[in-house]
């Protein structure tokens, strides 16, 4: 199927490996110019050569640093030229713990990285999307939207907050060619998911599919989130688990 979105451009953030990568990797194999970021400026690079290999006929451009960082936000969108068509957020989840031991500074940082600056993204590009007529955004939250995930209390609260902003916002767009949906990954083979026992216990311990996810296989549903045919799906919430959502609806 061709999802008609070669020659856009696409934003993608946390693009240097795990989810963002996948994204951008899906992305640039449909055509998409793509401006990716990351933290670490080494890593990014690595991955924009990959990128460039396995789709040479698209540009890719890096902005390493960090989201939260209105600079670096600001950097991305004058990279594609104040005119994105695509925007993917995505940023490091917070780290698992128990709520008593986190202060305010702590809340405060995972309301930074987990929705205010993905907030702050869609309001510097979903209006220029509006006025040229297309515009994808997709949100990539988790599974813990739908199943609270006990340990991850800082990434439960946040990126419900982010859902439901969404939701409110989704229908003034629609009209106007602009899309937002939200991606809710389940356990996927990342760093996240390798390095932090309470994490990988909780979401592994009932393994429905036998498995856990491909991050090209969320890059996959991105891309066509980000489609033409995808035009008449916004506000929605997309959940890749491998079934381990406990529930019919």
């Amino acid at each position: 199927m061709d999802f008609q979105i070669a020659g856009r451009t696409a934003l993608i953030c946390a693009a240097s490996k795990g989810l963002g990568r996948g994204c951008a990797m899906a992305l640039a194999r449909e055509g998409v110019n793509v401006v990716i970021n990351g933290r670490t400026e080494e890593t990014l690079e690595m991955t924009a050569n990959d990128i460039r290999e396995a789709a040479p006929s698209v540009s890719v451009t890096t902005v390493p640093g960090d989201i939260t960082e209105q600079a670096t936000r600001e950097a991305l969108v004058d990279a594609a030229q104040g005119k994105p068509d695509i925007l993917v957020n995505n940023a490091g989840g917070p780290p698992p713990g128990d709520f008593r031991d986190w202060d305010r500074d702590t809340w405060v940082a995972a309301v930074d990285a987990n929705m205010l600056s993905a907030i702050e993204l869609i309001r510097l590009t979903v209006d220029g999307m509006a006025e040229r007529g297309f515009g994808r955004v997709v949100n990539i939250t988790s599974s813990a939207v739908r199943v609270p995930i006990p340990v991850l209390g800082l990434s439960n609260a946040t990126r419900a907050g982010l859902t439901n902003f969404v939701f409110g916002l989704a229908p003034s767009l629609s009209s106007r060619g602009v899309t937002i949906n939200n991606l809710l990954p389940g356990p996927f083979d990342t760093d996240r998911l390798r390095k932090s026992k309470e994490i990988t216990k909780h979401l592994t311990g009932n393994p429905v599919a036998g498995r856990v996810g491909d991050p090209a296989e969320l890059g996959a549903t991105c891309a066509f989130l980000c489609s033409v045919q995808a035009g008449y799906m916004t506000g929605q919430n997309l959940l890749l688990d491998g079934g381990l959502y406990p529930g019919s609806f």
